[in-house]
């Protein structure tokens, strides 16, 4: 029996192909978002596509959550990790034998990014404007020095 492999796109946006074909049974392999968003050779789920990148002060990270309400969504932030989770729901009961092509994921996701620097979780922000998500992140400023005076008791 052969088995499809999923192609790139496939995988990190979770696309499912709507056709079958039906030569010797052939199998294409469906994806989720369900996991940790860590890269695993055996596990072929799909994650929430995300771009990174950094200023000179902070950290940006960008992902596309249309149709995610915000109640819904959920985003967990130390010094080096950020985990982004959430579901997104389809409101109409679609037979699977109507679709021509089924790409748009609806579920559950998550993906936990590792920073490239710390940064001061608690001055952190989140703003969602037409669908896409970023995040601000400020970099922790170890340069940054404070002298202490020394209280006699």
């Amino acid at each position: 029996m052969f088995k499809r492999k999923q192609s790139f796109f496939e995988r990190i946006t979770g696309t499912i192909p709507a056709i079958t074909v039906e030569e010797d049974s052939l199998e294409i392999p469906t994806s989720s978002f369900e996991g940790d968003g860590q890269e695993s050779g055996a596990d072929d789920s799909g994650q929430l596509a995300v771009d990174v990148y950094q200023t000179p002060n902070e950290i940006i990270v960008q992902a596309m959550i249309a149709g995610v309400k915000p109640e819904t969504l959920s985003i967990e932030i130390s010094r080096e990790i950020v985990t982004v989770s959430g579901s997104r729901q389809r409101y109409d009961d679609i037979v699977e034998e109507d679709y021509f092509f089924q790409e748009l994921y609806w579920g559950s996701f998550s993906r936990t990014i590792l920073l490239p620097a710390e940064v001061e979780a608690d001055e952190a922000e989140a703003i969602e404007k037409n669908g896409l998500l970023t995040i601000r992140l400020p970099k922790i400023n170890k340069e940054k020095k404070r002298a202490l005076k020394v209280k006699s008791v």
